[in-house]
């Protein structure tokens, strides 16, 4: 660490909502890392609940959008002043974040810090999904989960793709919006029994998984990149290996990153799309970090459609 100190939000299991804004040393950065001065940071269903079990007084958060305070001492990555968006292990919650410079990208002219801060994550967990089961074009591509914030952006990539797609969300009120992204049909009740899929991009868990088993195409693929609902999964291994090739992936997108090295691009695409106005980040929630809390209770609540997006003030 070093001699500077900053604000950060801290996992602090005896506050509201298991966090306190608290004085802590600025980071101290790794060879191949930036020290980025954050601006925004989006909030995923994921790093939510896996706050309970980080320890007390360390500052979470990986999804970062700010201004490059020192480059990297191996001269990679932007420049002083350059303004980024970057995926970190941790530590996004900060004024102050150490992001390696291969997962850091510079930000074009037009794309604000909160549409920034939720490509890392969401967009790059939508991208990835989608780069499995490519090609995409005249296949029938189901997104579970597809009010959320990875489902938003996969809807629209994957529509852009050529595909023919299908969103699932439960509450009808959520679904507004995702025919204009589009969603060639919304449904809300997703079961084993119905047309096949060529591509399912699966969330949720429980018997949501067990029914995207069951409803993928013979040499079909199920992309599973997350588990919201908590439920196991139960369902007949028979019933899926018959399928003649079809394909069961899991997905976690820091090591599909680490695999492929395609963050910086990755990262360059989806900002490109977001000022060119091709990509909707579907931010619908933005408060000042001292405000985080009650923003996490939202998300955790599902009371927030698509992003929420905290600013560093």
């Amino acid at each position: 660490m070093t001699d500077e100190s900053m604000r950060a939000l801290v996992a602090r299991p005896s506050a509201p909502h298991g966090i306190e804004l608290a004085e802590v040393d600025a980071p101290a950065p790794a060879l191949g890392e930036t020290v980025v001065e954050v601006r925004a940071v989006s909030l995923n269903r994921g790093e939510a609940r896996y706050l309970p079990r980080r320890q007390e007084g360390t500052v979470h958060g990986w999804d970062v959008a700010g201004v490059v305070r020192q480059p990297a001492a191996d001269g990679r990555g932007p420049g002083e002043g350059a303004r980024v968006v970057g995926l970190v292990a941790e530590g996004a919650w900060a004024e102050l974040a150490a992001a390696r410079t291969d997962r850091l990208a510079e930000l074009p002219d037009g794309v604000s810090f909160e549409d920034a801060s939720t490509l890392p994550v969401a967009g790059l967990t939508a991208v990835r999904a989608l780069a499995v089961a490519a090609p995409l074009l005249g296949r029938r591509v189901l997104v579970t989960g597809a009010a959320g914030g990875v489902g938003r952006l996969a809807v629209q990539l994957a529509h852009r793709g050529g595909a023919r797609v299908t969103g699932v969300t439960r509450d009808p009120e959520r679904a507004e919006g995702l025919a204009q992204l589009g969603a060639d049909e919304v449904i809300h009740d997703f079961t084993p029994e119905g047309d096949p899929f060529d591509v399912i991009l699966e969330s949720v868990g429980g018997a949501s998984l067990a029914a995207a088993l069951s409803r993928v195409a013979p040499a079909g693929i199920v992309v599973a990149f997350g588990a919201s609902s908590g439920e196991p999964t139960t369902f007949d291994v028979s019933g899926f290996y018959n399928r003649r090739g079809a394909r069961l992936y899991g997905l976690r997108v820091f090591d599909e990153l680490d695999r492929h090295r395609s963050a910086v691009d990755d990262l360059r695409f989806l900002a490109g799309e977001v000022a060119a106005g091709r990509l909707d980040t579907g931010v619908s929630l933005v408060r000042s970090w001292r405000e985080g809390g009650p923003a996490l209770e939202a998300l955790l609540q599902r009371r927030v459609k698509g992003k929420a997006v905290l600013t560093i003030d």
